[in-house]
C-alpha cells in the first residue's frame, strides 16, 4: 500500500481522518466513529451501506444492490469502495446505523445515577512484612514471629486456615524471610487467606459476577487500580434443563437433578474465568477474591441447597444473607484460599442481582421516587427510595435474553438490536452489536423489529402478520415468518427470521413486565406520572430503544427525560462491592429494608396482565401517542 495519504471527510458528522490509498470506506468509517450499518458485515450483499460520494474519486464495483440512476449520482457502497483521493463523503439517513439504533442513550452511563460517597477499600487487601529470622538462641515459632510483625500493623487479632498454616514454614525461608499475605476483612475481623515469598502486592486481582437465568456475565478486576481488565459472557449451561428458574426448581426433584444443575453453573463460570484470564493475560491462579449476584435461586443452585421452598408459600429462601465460603470447594477454578461473596438476597424472587443493582444506582441515597426495574428471564422491579422500598417479580420468560425465540441469542457481537426499513425498498436495515454479520435476534433488536413491524402495519396490534402486507413474509415451520437476513447476508449460514410464535413470546414477556410494574405501584398509591425517574437495568437495557419499548407497550409512555439506562445493574454492584467494603455493608442495609409482595398472590396482576397482551395495550389512554400513530396508520392503510 502506497504511504499516500488523503484527507476523507464524512457529512453530516463533519469529521475528518486521514486515509492511506486504497484504505476501505466502512472501515474507516467505522474507525472514525461515523455509524454507518452494514447488515452483511461488508461483503457487499446486502446494500445496507450506500453512501454519495460528493466529492473525490475512489475505486469500487457497482454491486447488485445499486441501480444505474444510483450509481449515476454518485450512490456507492462504503464496504466496496477503496479511497483513491481525498473524499467528501455524505451518509444518508437510511444508511445510518443511528437511524436504527441511535435513540436509546436519552441518558445511559453509570456516571449519572451512580452510588455516590463511598471510599475505595476493597474487601481484601496484601499485606508486606520483613519478619526477623529464627537463630539458635532466639528460636520461637514461624508464626509467632508472623504475629509480633501484625501487631505492628495493628492485627492483633485475626483468623486464619489450615491451608495458610501448611503454608507458612516453606514460604517465608523461600522469600528470605520477606512475605505477603493476603488478607480478607469480615465482620468478625481480618482472616489471613494465603501467603506468598517476596513482595506481591502488585498484584492483587478480584473476579464479579452477574448469574442470570439465560447468562453468565463477568468481569476480572485489578483491585490496586479499580480498574476492569477484562469482560466475559456465556449462556448459563444449567438452560438444557429449563429456561426459567421454575423449570430448574422442578429439575432439582429428579434423582442427581441438583447436582447437575450445581455443575452446569460452574463450568460455565470456569469457562468465562479462563476467557478472561486469557484475555487479560492475568492467570486465574492470582485471583484473590469472588463477588457474585444472582437472583435467589441461582445462588442456592450455586451452593446446592435445595431451592424447592423457593416455589412453595410462603415462598422462604434458606438464607438472606450469607458469609464468604471458600470457591474453591464448589468446584470454581481458583486457588483454594479464595473466599466468594454474595451479594444477599431480599426473598425468593428478589435476589442479590436486585440487590446488587439498588446499590449500584445508589437509589437507597436518593430522596426522588425511584422506579428501578430489571429486564430479564425474571422481571424483578422496585419503587422507592431512601426511606422505603417496595418490590415485586415476575416471570417474564427468556425473550428479552434472546432465548425462546426462533433465532435468539445473547447481546453479543452479531447480536441484531436495531431495525428499520428502507423508505425505497422496504428491504430490513439492520444493525448489530460490533457492527459484525448477523448472527441471531438479541432481546432489545427483538423490541425493535416487533416495533418496526408494527409501525409500519406488517403486523396488527395482536401481533399477526398482515396478509394485505406479504413482502419478505413466508409459511416456516412454526407458521408464518418474517425474513430478515438471508442466509448470505449472514454469519451463520442460514436464514435469519422472526416468526409469529416469537411475537407472542415477547407479548407475553411484556405483559407480565408492564402488570408487574403497575400492580406494584397500585399497592403503594401511586401512578406513573407521579414517578421522579424510571432506571431500565439489565444488559439488555443497554440496547434497548425507550421509544420502541413503549410503542410495544413494555415501558410506561412517560418524560423521555425520565428513562435512565443503567447497563447490567447486577454486575455492576458486584464490581463496586469488589471495590468497597462500605458498599457490602450498604448491600446488607438495602436487603434489610426492602419489602417485597408476591405478584401470585395478587388479583390485580392477572387483570393487568391479560389487558397488557396487546401492542402497547387494550387500555389506549395509557399509551395515547402510541395509540395516535398507530390508528393514524390504520386510517391510511397498511404498507
Amino acid at each position: 500500500m502506497s504511504a499516500q495519504k488523503y484527507k476523507v471527510s464524512f457529512q453530516p458528522d463533519d469529521v475528518t481522518v486521514e486515509a492511506g490509498d486504497g484504505d476501505n470506506l466502512l472501515e474507516l468509517a467505522r474507525e472514525s466513529g461515523v455509524a454507518i450499518t452494514a447488515a452483511c458485515g461488508g461483503d457487499g450483499v446486502c446494500g445496507t451501506c450506500k453512501v454519495i460520494i460528493e466529492k473525490g474519486e475512489v475505486d469500487s464495483l457497482p454491486g447488485m444492490q445499486l441501480d444505474a440512476d444510483e450509481f449515476a449520482q454518485g450512490v456507492r457502497l462504503a464496504c466496496q469502495c477503496r479511497v483513491k483521493g481525498d473524499l467528501v463523503v455524505a451518509v444518508p439517513e437510511a444508511s445510518r446505523m443511528a437511524a436504527v439504533a441511535g435513540r436509546r442513550a436519552l441518558v445511559t452511563a453509570e456516571e449519572v445515577m451512580a452510588v455516590a460517597g463511598w471510599k475505595y477499600a476493597p474487601p481484601i487487601f496484601k499485606l508486606y512484612l520483613e519478619l526477623v529470622p529464627p537463630t539458635l538462641e532466639e528460636n520461637t515459632s514461624d508464626l509467632t514471629r508472623l504475629e509480633r510483625e501484625l501487631a505492628k500493623h495493628g492485627l492483633d487479632h485475626y483468623r486464619l486456615d489450615l491451608g495458610f498454616l501448611k503454608k507458612l514454614p516453606s514460604v517465608v525461608r523461600e522469600g528470605d524471610w520477606k512475605v505477603t499475605l493476603t488478607v480478607l476483612k469480615e465482620a468478625c475481623g481480618p482472616r489471613l487467606t494465603t501467603i506468598e515469598p517476596g513482595d506481591t502486592r502488585a498484584r492483587l486481582y478480584g473476579l464479579a459476577f452477574d448469574i442470570g437465568t439465560t447468562g453468565v456475565r463477568g468481569e476480572l478486576l485489578d483491585l490496586n487500580e479499580g480498574k476492569v481488565l477484562s469482560r466475559g459472557v456465556e449462556y448459563n449451561g444449567q438452560r438444557i434443563y429449563g429456561d426459567d428458574v421454575i423449570s430448574r426448581i422442578a429439575y432439582c426433584t429428579k434423582p442427581d437433578g441438583m447436582a447437575k444443575l450445581q455443575q452446569a453453573v460452574v463450568a460455565t463460570l470456569n469457562e468465562v474465568i479462563a476467557e478472561m484470564a486469557d484475555r487479560a493475560n492475568v492467570p486465574a491462579g492470582e485471583v484473590s477474591t469472588v463477588t457474585i449476584a444472582g437472583n435467589t435461586t441461582m445462588i442456592q443452585l450455586l451452593l446446592a441447597i435445595d431451592p424447592k421452598y423457593l416455589r412453595l408459600a410462603p415462598y422462604v429462601p434458606a438464607a438472606s444473607l450469607l458469609p464468604p465460603l471458600p470457591a474453591h470447594q464448589l468446584g470454581i477454578n481458583v486457588p483454594e484460599h479464595v473466599y466468594l461473596y454474595t451479594i444477599p438476597s431480599v426473598a425468593s424472587y428478589i435476589g442479590g442481582d436486585i440487590v446488587s443493582g439498588l446499590v449500584g444506582t445508589g437509589i437507597y441515597q436518593r430522596q426522588e421516587t425511584v422506579l428501578y426495574i430489571d429486564i430479564g428471564t425474571n422481571g424483578e422491579t422496585v419503587v422507592g427510595n431512601s426511606d422505603w422500598m417496595v418490590s415485586a417479580s415476575c416471570s417474564a420468560g427468556p425473550a428479552f435474553e434472546g432465548g425462546g425465540i426462533s433465532c435468539g441469542m445473547l447481546a453479543t457481537d452479531g447480536a441484531i438490536e436495531g431495525f428499520g426499513l428502507d423508505a425505497k425498498t422496504n428491504r430490513p436495515i439492520l444493525a448489530t452489536i460490533g457492527g459484525a454479520k448477523p448472527r441471531g435476534i438479541c432481546g432489545a433488536g427483538l423490541i425493535s423489529i416487533v416495533s418496526g413491524l408494527l409501525t409500519s402495519g406488517i403486523i396488527n396490534q395482536k401481533g399477526k402478520f398482515q396478509s394485505e402486507s406479504m413482502n419478505r413474509i413466508r409459511s416456516g415451520s412454526e407458521g408464518l415468518e418474517y425474513l430478515l437476513a438471508s442466509a448470505a447476508e449472514t454469519d451463520v449460514s442460514k436464514d435469519i427470521v422472526l416468526t409469529e410464535v416469537d411475537i407472542d413470546n415477547l407479548i407475553r414477556a411484556k405483559a407480565a413486565m408492564y402488570a408487574g410494574y403497575q400492580t406494584l405501584l397500585k399497592s403503594v398509591g401511586l401512578s406513573f406520572n407521579e414517578l421522579d425517574k424510571v432506571i431500565i437495568a439489565g444488559t439488555f437495557g443497554s440496547h434497548l430503544d425507550i421509544e420502541e419499548a413503549i410503542t410495544i407497550g413494555l415501558m410506561p409512555e412517560l418524560d423521555r427525560t425520565k428513562f435512565f439506562f443503567v447497563g447490567n445493574g447486577s454486575l455492576l454492584g458486584a464490581r463496586l462491592s469488589s471495590f468497597s467494603t462500605e458498599l457490602i455493608e450498604a448491600g446488607r442495609r438495602v436487603a434489610r429494608m426492602v419489602t417485597n409482595i408476591e405478584l401470585s398472590e395478587n388479583g390485580d396482576f392477572m387483570h393487568h396482565y391479560i389487558a397488557s397482551m396487546f401492542l402497547p395495550h387494550t387500555d389506549s389512554t395509557l399509551f395515547p401517542e402510541a395509540s395516535r400513530r398507530l390508528n393514524a396508520l390504520s386510517k391510511g392503510g397498511t404498507s
